[in-house]
């Protein structure tokens, strides 16, 4: 499978780091972001790669040569002009990626112990065009699911705000991790163009299609803010 890793993002919660670098080289116990996913993924046989960046791309372009890759085939999608989200970002990417094989995606800021080999034999089953990894943790936000774990609503839980595609009938509201497995049906489906989070797509396409979950339990670190990069620090040595 190949991998589309989402390193072109801002990351303005973990300034002042990000004043000056990609927050994907952002450091846990010494180790950079990028290269912990980058070695996660291989630990499961993927050795191929898209990364996008934007914020200081070209310190992750420099990163990845002075290391040789990691050994990996890595190609590079470059969103210079427009930093794009995440649903912008991967139809940028759609050449790197659009070869009747599903691949994986994942937030560069992401660290996680997640058994890939469950989340993609799950994808497969359900034959769906794209598969959520969820849990339950603590998040400002949540996608909700039916007993038959498809995706129905979202909800804000500090506001209250919900879209959903149905009444809610106790849905359970899992927070995302960052991760999906995708099948390359998704780039004739989604309508929006330009900038914008996958997630919306995802919320509109729900109306129509079925789109799972995948519950699992594993450890997950959002390290989105210098707080949680001692969270981390503390569980990935």
């Amino acid at each position: 499978m190949k991998a589309l890793i989402f390193a072109a993002g801002k990351g303005t919660r973990l300034k002042p780091f990000t004043d000056h670098h990609p927050k994907a080289l952002a450091m846990v116990n010494n180790v950079p972001l990028l290269e912990r996913n980058i070695k996660y993924l291989q630990s499961f046989g993927i050795n191929d790669f898209v990364i996008n960046v934007f914020h200081f791309g070209e310190q992750i372009v420099d990163f990845l040569k002075k290391n040789d890759n990691f050994g990996a085939k890595i190609e590079i999608s470059d969103e210079k002009v427009e930093l794009l989200e995440t649903g912008g970002g991967l139809v940028f990417a759609r050449k790197f990626l659009d070869f009747k094989e599903d691949f994986l995606i994942m937030n560069a800021d992401i660290l996680t112990d997640l058994d890939l080999n469950g989340f993609v034999k799950f994808h497969k089953e359900k034959k769906d065009f794209a598969t959520l990894a969820v849990s339950d943790r603590s998040s400002s936000r949540k996608l909700l699911f039916n007993d038959k774990m498809i995706l129905r609503g979202w909800l804000n839980v500090q506001t209250g705000e919900q879209r959903l595609a149905e009444f809610n009938k106790g849905f359970k509201p899992l927070a995302f991790s960052g991760i999906h497995c995708i099948n390359p049906r998704i780039f004739d489906k989604i309508k929006r163009q330009g900038k914008f989070s996958i997630m919306e797509e995802y919320l509109d396409l729900m109306h129509t299609e079925e789109i799972h979950g995948y519950e699992h339990q594993a450890h997950l670190v959002d390290v989105g803010r210098p707080e949680s990069i001692l969270v981390a620090e503390n569980i990935f040595k």
